[in-house]
């Protein structure tokens, strides 16, 4: 009886030393492939992650200096050209007089009409100005004598003249009486009026159109 109590002894502590062995084995598996996995995971998604975020940051940085290179073609100096011509002379900057210009002998009277800056800056004025006669039977607008109109630059201080010509009553009649002038400049609504300096008086006239004619800038000469 003794010899058969260790025998069944000595076979049950072989088959419990033989489940603690293959439980050792199983547990040593599973505990060490999912560390390994993990790191190896980890590890290459963080290398394509960064390099992905390298190139990205170069594509960007050197698309800037394009862009800035851009900015030379900005068209500033376009825009500086452009505002360096000078602008309109303003009725407010133009000292305007007139004078009485007819020459001896004349069929026609000539009012000689002075425009002088003195707004401080250069100015332009291009084309015809404006002007109408005050009279006793209304106003009495010139018509253009379509002589070609250049542009007139005007430094601070300078001047330009414009004719306006008229017909000289001879008539013996009291005709059309003149009591005022009323200028324009080109491109401008606001107006100066002045004393006509000219005859007294245009004959009377049936013609259609206006017997009163303006010259273009300069077309009475330039003074100085």
């Amino acid at each position: 009886m003794r010899v058969r109590k260790l025998t069944l002894a000595a076979m049950a502590l072989a088959a419990g030393l033989s489940l603690t062995a293959c439980q050792g084995d199983d547990g040593t598996d599973q505990s060490a492939a999912p560390p390994a996995a993990s790191t190896a995971s980890s590890s290459n998604g963080g290398s394509g992650s960064a390099g992905s975020d390298q190139e990205g940051g170069t594509d960007s940085a050197g698309k800037t200096p394009n862009g800035t290179g851009g900015t030379s073609g900005s068209g500033g100096t376009g825009g500086s050209a452009e505002d360096g011509k000078a602008a309109k002379c303003r009725t407010d900057e133009l000292e305007i007089t007139a004078m009485d210009a007819t020459v001896g002998g004349d069929t026609e009277g000539t009012v000689a009409v002075d425009l002088k800056n003195g707004g401080g800056r250069d100015c332009t004025l291009a084309g015809y100005a404006g002007v109408d006669l005050k009279t006793n039977t209304g106003t009495l607008s010139a018509e253009r004598t379509g002589e070609e109109a250049s542009p007139v630059v005007l430094k601070d201080g300078e001047n330009v003249t414009f004719g306006i010509t008229y017909p000289i009553n001879n008539t013996g009649g009291s005709g059309v009486r003149i009591t005022g002038l009323v200028v324009t400049p080109p491109n401008e609504t606001k107006s100066v009026t002045l004393d006509w300096p000219g005859g007294a008086s245009l004959p009377a006239s049936d013609e259609p159109g206006s017997p009163v004619k303006v010259g273009p800038m300069g077309s009475a000469g330039q003074g100085g």
